[in-house]
């Protein structure tokens, strides 16, 4: 005899419970291991098929679940991690769940351990025997620094669903674009010594020939790629920060400079990539071996729907009475098309991720049930 499976807000519960920070500091860095062990003896609980992969030289795991076979059907995907967070801001515990003032509050409500626990209550709810073409859940690791998970996962499956639906916080809206991002530290090497003595090379004043470079380079951006479906029409850069020296009496001998750009769908990494070292190569040529170009982060490339599939936008758009739209934040999208045509939606706003006090609003429950029911019956039944 099979046990009951917890409400939604039990199991809601027990995945913000379980610690699961990706990130590029190996000191807070966790496996999201008991995570997708918990996830998947629910999903077993359902008679769902359970695959766990070991990301290769990590303690990161990805699990796919499937119910039904042979091809088309609907693929529906998360991540499992969190980014960290600072004990200062939060005047919660991040990993207990609390509902208060029509709020549930947690790391990971909304971005996003919380569209797993949708997912559980509402194929709860399901004649799963009826189903005629196959229902994919897939669990992935470190969305939040590399996308490994999502890459891994893309490059060692066989399965062909009509269609896959990532769970971000979209405030229900169909997303069909977004935006890339790449960034960058320069640094740059000078000479060090008495300010009294200037014959020595500044990194400062080398780093202003090379920001006044970068602005150019952003107003050329601006003026030379665009796409009208975004809300900021064009790429953006942003410089994030800038250090250099450490006393007003002593030659500057290294700066460093901190920048990110978002590029817009036809404009590719490589191309950015190119571009950007075409702006640097007069300065690196009249300093040599002092500029250092480095990526901060791993690059995400920007995503768009290819047009040939428009018609599945409109027939999604209707069946769930819902918006479709472009973001400028990014997915793991760029990396799942490659199984299936890929679209974006999930419960709660992207402005409550990353942020202190995390929370989904519950006025997203009961139409993030229907919209999730909606997806099944559409492309499975």
């Amino acid at each position: 005899m099979k046990r009951k499976i917890p409400s939604f807000i039990k199991i809601y519960e027990s995945l913000i419970k379980i610690p699961t920070i990706s990130s590029e500091n190996k000191l807070i860095d966790q496996s999201n291991k008991i995570l997708i062990d918990l996830l998947a003896n629910y999903l077993s609980e359902f008679n769902f098929s359970i695959n766990i992969q070991n990301i290769p030289n990590t303690n990161k795991f990805n699990m796919i679940s499937s119910f039904g076979v042979g091809p088309g059907g609907l693929l529906l995907s998360g991540h499992t991690d969190t980014v960290d967070y600072d004990e200062k801001t939060w005047t919660k515990d991040p990993f207990k769940l609390i509902e208060k003032n029509n709020k549930i509050y947690g790391l990971g409500t909304v971005d996003m351990k919380g569209f797993f626990a949708f997912l559980l209550d509402v194929i709860s709810s399901m004649n799963m025997k009826k189903i005629k073409k196959p229902l994919y859940i897939v669990a992935t690791a470190n969305e939040e620094t590399d996308m490994s998970g999502a890459k891994y996962f893309s490059q060692n499956t066989n399965i062909t669903p009509d269609c896959i639906i990532i769970g971000e916080p979209t405030s229900l809206k169909l997303v069909k674009a977004h935006k890339g991002h790449i960034s960058y530290t320069i640094d740059i090497i000078g000479d060090t010594g008495h300010s009294s003595s200037p014959n020595g090379i500044n990194s400062i004043e080398i780093a202003y020939e090379i920001i006044k470079q970068l602005i150019d380079l952003k107003k050329y951006l601006q003026e030379k790629y665009l796409h009208k479906d975004f809300s900021i029409a064009y790429p953006t850069m942003n410089f994030g920060s800038i250090h250099g020296g450490n006393a007003v009496n002593k030659i500057c001998s290294l700066c460093s400079i901190t920048l990110e750009i978002r590029p817009i769908p036809k404009l590719g990494l490589k191309k950015l990539e190119i571009l950007l070292k075409e702006k640097l190569k007069k300065i690196k040529k009249k300093w040599p071996n002092r500029i250092f170009l480095n990526n901060l982060f791993f690059p995400v490339p920007s995503y768009e729907l290819s047009k040939k599939h428009e018609l599945l936008i409109k027939k999604i758009e209707n069946f769930c009475n819902i918006e479709s739209t472009t973001v400028n934040y990014c997915t793991e999208a760029p990396f799942l098309k490659e199984i299936a045509p890929t679209l974006i939606l999930g419960p709660g706003s992207i402005e409550q991720a990353h942020r202190p006090n995390e929370y989904l609003n519950c006025e997203f429950i009961a139409p993030t049930k229907h919209i999730i029911k909606k997806l099944i019956t559409k492309f499975c039944y």
